[in-house]
């Protein structure tokens, strides 16, 4: 017998997830905004810590396990390739329509039908998505029909080994990883509110350590261009996102959430020569995936936002730069910092 919960529904009993208590009394939130988008968007942002009952070595079907998503629309950006593609599969696998939004139209096509094909779910597509251009992501956005449910922004560029521009002239890895999705992410807007209870995920990185939002020069005109920083600064981005995407539209009820995926062979490392990690910190694509999952389908999540997690478990914040690069930075959970880049971010896409 499956149970209804919010826009999908439990076969059997599901997990529960854990939240320690932690006294965050302290923290003040700038929310500014009707008492009930306050009180909402409080309770989603605050501690308690998150902890579920999955790990490092779960893969994307376990922490899906049991969860209903027929009905559902989901779009997962970067799915030709890598975790894009175990993530859009287990969104399928549990019955969710899904759009791969892909740069490379024929590779993506290709995917899908490999997806039909092993999920038996027909409601699986590929539309063209190419983040680097807004007009691009206008059009994705303007042929979108429909309520959107779940928006999980994976693509992403990493280390470019020379300084890129887009047409624009913005820095290519921070208007790859982070522009894109945020100008896709406010198109989509109405539709995510529709859902009634919609998700966000939005990929960070262990990269994000290497550098907060340079706000001084974003797009490197006066510093000189290091590959890692750049990569660095747009996963922190990406990360402070999720905390304003839950701030701002709590109250249509739509919550954001940020992850590492973790150490995963893909073609994102074709600029860095491989892994660099320890073997023992390396996943499989399937165990790679399922912190994105997690944070997209799974009812541990319900009225869940503004955090990051890794490994399927929300991140503890970190003084430092650790030596497994676990952990996320102040600087990119920093509600102010949040706000200041919404707002700039709004300017370069108008």
């Amino acid at each position: 017998m499956a149970r209804s919960e919010g826009w999908y529904s439990i076969k059997g009993s599901a997990p529960q997830a854990q939240q320690p208590n932690r006294n965050m009394s302290s923290v003040s939130l700038p929310i500014d905004g009707t008492p009930g988008w306050e009180l909402e968007a409080r309770a989603a942002l605050r501690s308690p810590t998150v902890t579920t009952p999955f790990g490092f070595q779960s893969t994307a079907d376990q922490v899906i396990e049991g969860v209903d998503l027929s009905g559902r629309c989901a779009v997962v950006t970067g799915a030709s390739s890598g975790i894009g593609i175990e993530t859009a599969r287990a969104l399928a696998k549990a019955g969710a329509d899904v759009t791969l939004a892909v740069r490379n139209l024929q590779a993506g096509q290709e995917v899908a039908r490999a997806i039909r094909a092993s999920t038996h779910n027909h409601c699986v597509q590929a539309r063209l998505l190419d983040l680097s251009d807004q007009n691009s992501v206008r059009a994705f956005a303007a042929e979108w029909r429909g309520p959107l449910h779940m928006l999980v922004n994976n693509a992403g560029v990493m280390a470019l080994p020379e300084l890129q521009r887009s047409a624009e002239g913005w820095e290519l890895q921070l208007a790859t990883n982070f522009i894109g999705h945020f100008a896709l992410t406010q198109h989509l807007h109405r539709a995510l509110a529709e859902a009634g209870g919609a998700r966000i995920v939005s990929l960070s990185s262990s990269g994000s350590l290497f550098a907060p939002v340079l706000f001084g020069d974003p797009h490197f005109r006066f510093l000189p261009y290091t590959p890692f920083v750049a990569y660095g600064q747009s996963k922190t981005a990406c990360a402070l996102l999720a905390v304003e995407v839950t701030r701002r539209w709590a109250q249509d009820g739509i919550f954001a959430n940020a992850l590492n995926p973790g150490a995963i062979a893909t073609n994102l490392q074709r600029h860095t020569g491989g892994l660099k990690s320890p073997p023992e910190r390396h996943k499989t694509v399937q165990q790679g995936a399922a912190t994105s999952v997690l944070l997209a389908a799974s009812p541990l999540l319900d009225g869940i936002g503004g955090r990051y997690f890794e490994d399927c478990q929300e991140a503890q914040i970190v003084s430092e730069r650790t030596v497994d690069f676990s952990g996320v930075a102040p600087y990119a959970l920093d509600p102010d910092a949040a706000v200041r880049l919404w707002g700039l971010a709004l300017k370069w896409i108008a």
